[in-house]
């Protein structure tokens, strides 16, 4: 049987959840997620953890947030003036914005903080400084041509 090399590309079923069982993705009535492995598509940690299974092959995988998306970087926060946000825009904590940076990018940014004056908003991804566990499912591989 087939093993997944560097180049192939595969298509898994996947689950995402924090170390405490929290779910913040998965695959569930979507089509597989497909990549090309060793591609940097995906994080890092769950794309060595492919190579060498097998199509049917499930496991589960725990990575750190060092393989993942990151530790979250304290200069990623930023406070704003209240003011200076136009007034039919939702601050509530939690919510996500876009902002654009100085070269014209689109960045998406949540509500960390809000007072009266200012509004901390955080550029860091969601899952920065998070361990993660994927439950993973090979469907199909693709081999590399």
């Amino acid at each position: 049987m087939a093993e997944v090399k560097a180049g192939d590309t595969v298509h898994l079923h996947y689950t995402g959840t924090l170390l405490d069982g929290t779910t913040f993705d998965s695959s569930e009535g979507r089509e597989p997620l497909a990549f090309e492995v060793g591609s940097g598509q995906i994080i890092p940690g769950l794309d060595v953890a492919i190579p060498g299974m097998t199509v049917g092959e499930k496991k589960i995988v725990k990575i750190g947030a060092d393989d993942a998306y990151g530790q979250a970087n304290p200069e990623m926060r930023q406070a704003v003036p209240r003011e200076g946000i136009p007034a039919d825009i939702p601050l509530d904590v939690g919510i996500q914005l876009q902002m654009q940076t100085p070269d014209g990018q689109a960045m998406p940014v949540t509500v960390v903080e809000v007072d009266e004056v200012t509004v901390t908003l955080d550029a860091n991804h969601p899952l920065a400084g998070k361990d993660l566990q994927f439950d993973i499912e090979l469907v199909k591989i693709d081999p590399a041509s």
